[in-house]
């Protein structure tokens, strides 16, 4: 029973350390601002996580758990192609705009941490690099299926892809641009339109596997 009491409790301080870290990003993550907010001591915040650190990977880890369930999993139900594709853009910009107002860890934490090494940047980097590969793969099935046109360079089109979503979070929260969202789903028809292959043909059904 207190082993089940432990777990929720540790699952609350994560949720309000997320919550926390979207606004203020993971360096303004302290135990002593999640101890307030928890109404705990800090002693018992450090129970649950031997350091700060540990707290802030097991952070960016139950982000990234969230972000494969919202984004990445319901897409790969899509046929592969271009309806698996448009899935994990139109799905990405959606969770993007839910967070305009709360922040992306994956974009701010790549601003905190471009240029500081360590156990952080590390988790960080590998879990953007997996959501990329994944993307990558969509497009290249995509081109493989015929949906795209053949010598399309899948890793080009997921830059262009990745471009649009940064837009977003830059004119939308940090110039407050109305309309950026808009302006992104435009964005990307026109891509897609500029490599779409005139004749292509149905796809097989997906497979499914975690980001890793």
């Amino acid at each position: 029973m207190s082993m089940r009491k432990g777990e929720m409790t540790r699952a609350a301080i994560l949720d309000v350390a997320l919550e926390l870290a979207s606004r203020d990003g993971l360096e303004g993550l302290t135990i002593g601002l999640l101890a307030d907010r928890m109404n705990m001591s800090k002693s018992g915040v450090f129970a649950h996580f031997g350091s700060r650190e540990d707290l802030q990977i097991e952070v960016l880890r139950l982000y990234h758990g969230r972000f494969e369930q919202e984004v990445f999993f319901p897409s790969i139900k899509e046929a592969r192609g271009l309806p698996r594709l448009e899935a994990m853009f139109n799905r990405w910009l959606k969770r993007v705009s839910v967070e305009i107002a709360s922040g992306c860890i994956y974009i701010s934490g790549a601003v905190e941490y471009d240029d500081r090494p360590g156990p952080i940047r590390e988790a960080l980097v590998a879990m953007v690099r997996a959501w990329q590969e994944a993307l990558v793969r969509g497009a290249q099935q995509a081109i493989d299926c015929g949906d795209l046109k053949p010598g399309t360079d899948a890793r080009q089109l997921v830059y262009e892809m990745y471009g649009l979503v940064l837009a977003v979070h830059h004119d939308a929260r940090f110039l407050r641009l109305p309309g950026t969202v808009e302006r992104a789903h435009r964005g990307f028809a026109r891509l897609i339109e500029d490599y779409r292959n005139p004749n292509s043909k149905q796809c097989s059904q997906p497979e499914a596997s975690a980001l890793k």
